[in-house]
């Protein structure tokens, strides 16, 4: 009880966890409104709109800031790593993402001809980073977030 009220307790947490869940709530009504099917999955799955990875870390910056100011040695760090995470969205995890469309796509063509080894084979999953406007708009998330605590 005494460690949930010192993390209940701690700003940065609080809004990092904040911005998340904000992210990924509005990640599922996005794709709910775009495919009319809810999936509880949007609620705790990768990709999509917004990035809830950038709106975590851009939340942690500007609290960072806040509560450290601008200058402090906490601020540069939760900067430089919010770069990171952001660039990863936008690249590698992406394009790992891309990767796996394509080969799933082999798959189902190969599975067409029966091959036992190819049906078997489990399906990759295709959501794993983000578009540009996706951490854009996660990015924003966490600002907002950050901003109205």
């Amino acid at each position: 009880m005494i460690l949930f009220k010192i993390l209940t307790s701690n700003y940065i947490l609080n809004v990092t966890a904040t911005a998340w869940l904000t992210a990924q709530v509005l990640k599922t009504i996005i794709d709910f409104a775009f495919t009319k099917k809810l999936k509880a999955e949007r609620m705790i799955g990768a990709g999509g709109m917004p990035s809830a990875h950038s709106a975590f870390v851009c939340s942690l910056v500007m609290a960072t800031a806040k509560q450290c100011g601008y200058s402090s040695p906490e601020f540069a760090i939760a900067l430089v790593i919010a770069t990171v995470v952001m660039y990863d969205a936008m690249g590698v995890r992406r394009a790992a993402g891309e990767q796996a469309k394509v080969l799933n796509k082999i798959s189902r063509e190969l599975s067409k001809g029966n091959n036992e080894d190819i049906i078997a084979a489990k399906r990759l999953k295709e959501l794993l980073g983000h578009t540009p406007l996706e951490v854009l708009g996660g990015a924003l998330v966490g600002i907002a977030v950050s901003m109205l605590f």
